[in-house]
């Protein structure tokens, strides 16, 4: 009897993994699923304290506190000049900066010549930029891929993160709309 138990063990796990993905579709059907719906620990708190490097040399360094006490909402972009996605954003990002809003660059486990010569190529959107040549300040903000983007208060409190590039539609549904209720 308990070796029929134990041969029958395989099947009860593919049976209940096959449910959980038949959840996750009709989820994803119905809009009840966020395949990017993980949650940050962030939102609603302030940033973590750090201090990171300039990308430039002779620039100031950026800390958390730069973070706090502007006169409008501050989106901080984790980015790379090796990741594709950023590509796919950096025309929205450029938008953004051309329209006033603040942006702060942290450069993510990247060559500063290699950021340097990306931002040549496709403009620079960032008022500030740091490298987090290590990624341990990505850890403390929860980064798990770039690009990654968080938008924060003028109290320097996090009030959005969105794992992934920005596009058209990110842009329109939901920073625009944070802007205006942060500004």
């Amino acid at each position: 009897m308990n070796r029929r138990l134990l041969m029958l063990a395989p099947l009860g796990l593919v049976a209940a993994g096959g449910a959980g993905f038949y959840a996750m579709l009709r989820g994803l059907g119905d809009g009840s699923y966020d395949p990017r719906g993980v949650p940050s620990a962030l939102l609603g708190r302030a940033t973590p304290a750090f201090s990171l490097p300039a990308l430039e040399e002779g620039a100031p360094p950026l800390t958390e506190a730069a973070l706090r006490g502007l006169p409008a909402p501050v989106l901080v972009n984790f980015w790379a000049s090796w990741c594709v996605p950023c590509i796919v954003e950096h025309p929205q990002l450029m938008r953004l900066a051309r329209e006033g809003v603040t942006i702060l660059g942290i450069n993510y486990k990247d060559r500063p010549a290699d950021a340097r010569a990306f931002l040549q190529r496709h403009g620079n959107p960032f008022r500030q930029l740091a490298q987090d040549a290590p990624g341990r300040v990505a850890i403390d903000w929860g980064v798990y891929g770039v690009p990654e983007s968080y938008l924060i208060d003028r109290q320097g409190i996090v009030r959005w993160r969105w794992p992934g590039p920005v596009t058209p539609e990110v842009l329109e549904q939901d920073i625009r709309p944070l802007l205006r209720r942060h500004a």
